[in-house]
């Protein structure tokens, strides 16, 4: 009846949103989207800095410059200068979550047809934008210690890759695996972007968000140690996981040539981001309430995460394989003996969810994969979780042999 556009003739939507439709389920537990904890928000921090951005209330209020309210731009530089990188402000662009900038970034710089690059496992929404953008997919695999540049660097060298247009990246605590690029990984793949010619898309929402170990600095701060590579990396960031994802507030930083283009393709999208929320972001930032805080979500994590993997040690012990993360909200793991698909079905039954791994494969997908977000419940609601995960293990189990 409709002609629709070849994406959307056969459309596929979120599958972790498909699952929302239980949350409203009374006493679900859900270790499945990845949300920041609700009673983290600061919101008081928040509530003074909504006053104090109201002061203005033409700024808030009135349609604001596409590329950013200046005032919210000035605090984001300083706030990348502490994470240890220059920027200028022709180079950042503020968009509506970092979501946003991933959608600008391919509809300036990627054709139907065109080859980019992702990890696997990968984040589902990326997976979903490139599938739209009908970009042909190559996917490189991830294992603890992050994206395996190695193999990335024998696929270009071989030509069996030809030259990618980007390659995108969660190298911090990424989702869904937690897993975090190794310094000597970072430099080794921006050595590959500048040898061939490739944009490294870095996506860090999770960055500030360690509980162990020793900081790693992003791809875009380890540009000054390799010649060249500045001009082939693009980075997201953004307030969602560490202030509040209703503010909407993400940014780009990318080189001014792609900056410029992707402000002219967001004034045909959304004219700008919500001055309003724009303008609390930068009341917010300014008073240092930002630094104050992290360290309280920070804490509340570390104990969340311990909370979770010693919950599922103890209840699934051999039955299940995962590796701790250092930071982040998502614990990945492998089920033994049983589809994670299956395993989701019985625990719906004992009312906790999770997301089944294949939402976050592109191809060759793992079935035996799950991620649990351990950010959103609180512990005893985390390790209720688990106990009625075992629940629906031994259910499910029971009913395949």
């Amino acid at each position: 009846m409709y002609e629709f556009t070849a994406p959307f003739q056969q459309p596929a939507g979120s599958p972790i949103r498909e699952l929302f439709k239980y949350l409203g389920e009374p006493g679900m537990i859900s270790f499945a989207g990845g949300y920041p904890a609700s009673d983290l928000f600061d919101v008081e921090g928040l509530d003074a800095a909504a006053t104090r951005a109201y002061q203005a209330p033409a700024q808030c209020l009135q349609y604001g410059p596409t590329d950013g309210l200046p005032s919210l731009k000035a605090q984001l530089v300083q706030l990348m200068a502490r994470r240890g990188v220059s920027c200028a402000p022709d180079e950042m662009l503020v968009t509506t979550g970092s979501q946003q900038g991933l959608d600008l970034i391919l509809r300036v710089l990627v054709g139907p047809g065109d080859l980019v690059l992702t990890e696997q496992p990968a984040y589902p929404a990326t997976l979903q934008a490139l599938r739209l953008q009908q970009a042909k997919v190559v996917t490189i695999a991830v294992d603890r210690d992050g994206l395996d540049v190695a193999h990335l660097a024998n696929l270009l060298a071989s030509g069996e890759v030809s030259r990618p247009r980007l390659l995108y990246t969660v190298p911090t605590f990424a989702n869904p695996t937690g897993a975090t690029l190794t310094r000597e990984r970072r430099i080794a793949l921006l050595k590959l972007a500048v040898q061939y010619r490739f944009l490294i898309v870095e996506d860090d929402p999770y960055g500030d968000l360690r509980f162990s170990g020793e900081p790693i600095p992003s791809i875009l701060a380890l540009t000054s140690e390799v010649a060249g590579s500045r001009d082939w990396v693009v980075h997201f960031s953004s307030l969602s996981k560490i202030v509040a994802p209703g503010l909407r507030v993400g940014w780009t930083i990318a080189p001014a040539a792609i900056t410029r283009r992707c402000v002219i393709a967001k004034q045909t999208v959304d004219l700008c981001s919500a001055p309003w929320t724009q303008a609390i972001a930068a009341e917010y930032l300014a008073d240092g309430a930002l630094e104050r805080h992290v360290p309280t979500i920070v804490a509340a994590y570390r104990e969340k995460n311990h909370a979770l993997c010693r919950a599922l040690r103890a209840a699934l012990g051999e039955c299940i394989e995962f590796h701790a993360p250092s930071g982040g909200m998502f614990v990945w793991a492998r089920i033994q003996g049983l589809d994670a698909a299956a395993l989701l079905a019985r625990a719906i039954e004992q009312k906790v969810i999770f997301v089944p791994g294949n939402a976050f494969f592109a191809d060759k997908a793992d079935a035996s994969s799950l991620r649990l977000s351990f950010a959103a419940p609180d512990v005893p609601a985390i390790e209720e979780g688990v106990r009625r995960l075992k629940r629906a293990y031994d259910a499910a189990v029971g009913t395949s042999v």
